[in-house]
């Protein structure tokens, strides 16, 4: 059973799209899966209660079934901070009862994906982050660089921080996480080599913007990205 945590440098940097591609690249090869996405804001309500749309197609993406509840446990309406939308609901967000969880059902999978919610220091709670989590757990991470202006700083702080915590970062990969008309990113090339000499793990891939309907046309996260042995 190989498991691995997927974290990002800032939020909607493409943690969701990394995470369902693999989860349907190891199904399609015929592994049994699990995706997690234990804490989601800014979700929404539906005839079977709060929704999140990132948890919600992590769990199509499964090929083990598992109840919404297990899947994403921590669900908050409002899209602010989790540790915010948890204290006004008068929720503390334990990572012992997630990490439990996980484990728990982590023997039905041969693949297993859980998912950071925001960046790395996100707080969960008033004491403790996603980094608290993620040594929890202690799987190999999955860094996901949103390639934008500033990338370089946050990919590499974020790397600096995963690895004081005592963690192995897997591999990275290079995201255009919005089309190239909006993007901020010049000398993408370079940006990339950039971090590439001096982030200590392998380049997974860059992965262009995909729309729904080249993803619905068959695109795939193996289409894009060297699928290493070792990790996948």
């Amino acid at each position: 059973m190989k498991a691995y945590f997927v974290t990002a440098t800032d939020t909607d940097a493409g943690k969701t799209f990394v995470s369902t591609q693999l989860l349907q690249h190891w199904s399609r090869q015929g592994y049994k899966t699990l995706g997690f996405k234990p804490v989601a804001s800014g979700c929404q309500q539906t005839d079977d209660g709060l929704r999140n749309d990132d948890a919600v197609k992590i769990s199509a993406a499964c090929s083990v079934p598992l109840p919404y509840s297990s899947i994403n446990p921590y669900t908050f309406e409002p899209a602010i901070a989790p540790h915010i939308a948890a204290q006004q609901e008068g929720v503390t967000i334990d990572i012992q009862t997630i990490a439990q969880t996980i484990l728990h059902h982590q023997k039905q999978a041969e693949r297993l994906i859980v998912e950071g919610v925001g960046g790395w220091l996100v707080p969960l709670n008033a004491r403790e982050t996603v980094a608290d989590l993620a040594v929890l757990l202690n799987f190999p991470i999955i860094l996901v660089v949103n390639l934008r202006l500033g990338c370089i700083n946050q990919a590499l702080l974020t790397a600096q921080a995963i690895e004081q915590a005592g963690l192995k970062i897997a591999g990275w990969i290079a995201n255009n996480a919005v089309p190239e008309a909006e993007s901020t990113m010049t000398h993408q090339a370079e940006n990339i080599h950039s971090i590439k000499e001096r982030l200590n793990a392998p380049l997974l891939g860059v992965l262009p913007y995909l729309s729904e309907t080249e993803l619905n046309n068959n695109k795939h996260f193996a289409d894009y990205i060297e699928m290493k042995k070792s990790l996948l």
